[in-house]
């Protein structure tokens, strides 16, 4: 539902107020709304839910399977990814799934669109347009916002969700405009508000490339990159693609050292190098200038370029992010094979605006001196969609939660990578956007795009946010998976005339002893698909997805095995619960530095207090004995 704002109506009450219509407020909003919460989205336009400020495109190494643990907790993006997609791709393919990267290339324009009617027919939801100015509270604790029109919303909890619009600064070259966004105005009073509230904030910076008609691009200069066949969706719940019948495609380019030369002339130019911009940039999504600047030895650098979307007339340059002035971007698309003739729709452009910094944050993402206040998204230092819609998901769950009077939702590192996320940056904070990667997690053979469901789906099922129709038709692909596993370990050849006869012509192996067809298919030098000509029954039914999981899992099982088994040695000591109200003033052997960190940040385990910067090992084994022993003996944990 729409709410229209007139002036003279009396002051609103929500129990959940959502800040902010980007991908962290969008599954804030729908997830507090689905547990049954009273909830308001504010957003400055609605025009404006769910657009894309940067790439068109969802997913990829890290963040697919940040897209695919959203969907399983009940969140939006993969359906909507889905819905919008116009080619899909799985990166990392060639190894395992514990690294894959689904990814869809998406209509930008369609994305916000089927966005925003998700929105609108989701029950006990109300979005309203306006600018929140600032936040109010009483006793230290939030009560709701202030708009900018003068409207005062009160709310049990309130979530921002503001992306890069706190106090936001757009550069080209030497001008500047106030905005988080192209045509978009910044949140200009927000930032003083949570300064008040006691809350610390950092300046970052972001930044996008030009984007060019796509009759200008000479597509003959360039390589072309097609998706997937079959495509391979995000969402367990959508059955057929609307890209499976045909899919867009993009392409390749590179820069050279005339381009690298023209950015190097110009760099005085630039707003990153001149001084103007004083927030800090992302060091995995670098502008081209830093790139020609940091790895000076690379004689080129890929440039994807990506179509917005069906109908558009914007081709997205991937890669190619600058600050630079516009007769200097045009200079640069010029010297770049496909792009000598391209005509710029709109320059690229960076943007600084403000952060609060996340390790004022609890695990549930809410602030540990303002209760009620929850922070999702760039706000708390990241960057990348996938990123925002999953804190802004955890964050409209505790919401919800608090509101309720329940406990938070906290993930272990064990169980997503959306876990993984939220630990390291409550727990270790940032001095840069943050961006996700596979490596960051210590258990990421845990964490396979294979095994999503069976970790997250009974998680979305508790919270309400999975009803049983969709938890019990998601589940009927992991039985199938697991019965054809059964049907391949209890199906073993032994080594008969006929059996070896079959293998020499099948497989091309000898067979001397007893060997089941599941250790066939961990067998290095057999493809798969021998395997199954051989017993070909225990395959059927599965979808060719299912299929790639189970032969997967399979050659991994060893692998995954030794990984669980780590992962229960550690687990008494790491999940071991350090009480409310633990007092570290006074343990023998503590710095004053590790009791102030561990005072103020109130680490939940034993594992979470290990994690903080400072915390030191020889600290961490004396909180652990000396929690251990008090909880042995019932004596007060002083």
């Amino acid at each position: 539902m729409v709410a229209p704002f007139l002036r003279d109506n009396p002051p609103v009450r929500y129990e959940v107020l959502v800040i902010g219509g980007g991908h962290a407020g969008i599954e804030a909003a729908h997830a507090a709304a689905r547990m049954g919460r009273r909830t308001a989205l504010l957003t400055g336009s609605l025009d404006a839910i769910g657009r894309m400020s940067c790439n068109p495109a969802i997913g990829g190494l890290a963040k697919g399977q940040l897209v695919r643990e959203i969907d399983a907790l009940g969140g939006v993006m993969g359906g909507l990814a889905d819905a919008a997609g116009i080619q899909f791709r799985i990166l990392n393919r060639s190894r395992g799934p514990a690294v894959w990267g689904p990814r869809a290339q998406c209509d930008r324009a369609l994305y916000a669109r089927l966005a925003r009617a998700r929105l609108e027919a989701t029950e006990n939801l109300t979005i309203q347009e306006g600018m929140a100015e600032s936040l109010t509270a009483k006793g230290g604790r939030v009560t709701g916002a202030v708009t900018a029109a003068g409207e005062t919303i009160g709310a049990d909890a309130v979530v921002v969700t503001t992306g890069t619009f706190l106090n936001g600064l757009m550069h080209t070259g030497a001008h500047r405009t106030a905005g988080g966004r192209v045509g978009e105005a910044a949140a200009l009073g927000l930032s003083a508000s949570l300064a008040s509230l006691g809350l610390a904030l950092g300046r970052f910076k972001t930044g996008t490339p030009p984007r060019v008609h796509r009759d200008s691009v000479d597509y003959a200069a360039c390589a072309a990159q097609d998706g997937d066949d079959p495509p391979v969706p995000f969402s367990f719940r959508t059955k057929r693609l609307p890209a499976a019948a045909r899919q867009a495609r993009c392409w390749l380019t590179a820069t050279n050292p005339l381009v690298h030369a023209l950015i190097r002339a110009h760099l005085h130019e630039s707003p990153m190098y001149s001084g103007q911009i004083h927030g800090t940039g992302p060091r995995y999504c670098p502008s081209v200038e830093d790139k020609v600047v940091k790895f000076a030895d690379k004689g080129a650098h890929t440039i994807f370029l990506e179509p917005d979307g069906w109908d558009s007339e914007e081709i997205y340059i991937n890669g190619l992010s600058t600050s630079l002035p516009e007769d200097v971007q045009l200079a640069i698309l010029a010297e770049i094979p496909g792009l000598s003739r391209a005509r710029m729709i709109r320059p690229g452009y960076a943007v600084e605006y403000d952060v609060v910094f996340p390790e004022q944050l609890s695990a549930a993402l809410e602030a540990l001196e303002v209760p009620r206040l929850f922070l999702g998204g760039q706000i708390n230092g990241t960057s990348g969609y996938e990123e925002a819609a999953a804190q802004g998901l955890l964050a409209g769950i505790n919401a919800a939660l608090a509101v309720r009077g329940e406990p938070p939702f906290v993930l272990d590192r064990s169980e997503a990578y959306a876990a993984v996320m939220v630990d390291d940056l409550t727990t270790r904070g940032v001095e840069e956007p943050y961006r996700l990667f596979t490596s960051r997690a210590e258990y990421r053979l845990l964490l396979g795009v294979d095994t999503v469901l069976p970790r997250l789906l009974p998680h979305g099922r508790r919270l309400g946010l999975i009803d049983e129709e969709e938890y019990r038709s998601a589940m009927e692909g992991e039985a199938r998976i697991r019965r054809a596993e059964e049907a391949l370990r209890d199906r073993v050849y032994n080594p008969s005339t006929e059996n070896r006869a079959v293998f020499g012509e099948v497989l091309g192996i000898g067979l001397d002893c007893p060997m089941s067809a599941l250790k066939l298919l961990q067998r290095n030098d057999l493809v798969s698909s021998s395997v199954r000509a051989l017993y070909p029954e225990a395959f059927e039914g599965l979808s060719p997805e299912e299929r790639s999981y189970l032969e997967s899992r399979i050659r991994y099982e060893g692998y995954i095995r030794r990984e669980k088994e780590r992962l229960e040695r550690l687990k008494p000591f790491d999940s071991r619960p350090i009480p409310e109200g633990f007092r570290y003033a006074g343990l023998p052997g503590l710095s004053r530095e590790v009791v102030e960190k561990c005072t103020r940040k109130r680490p939940r385990t034993v594992g979470e207090a290990a994690r903080l910067p400072g915390v030191t090992p020889a600290a961490v084994a004396i909180i652990s004995a000396h929690v251990a022993r008090s909880a042995a003996r019932g004596a007060p944990l002083s």
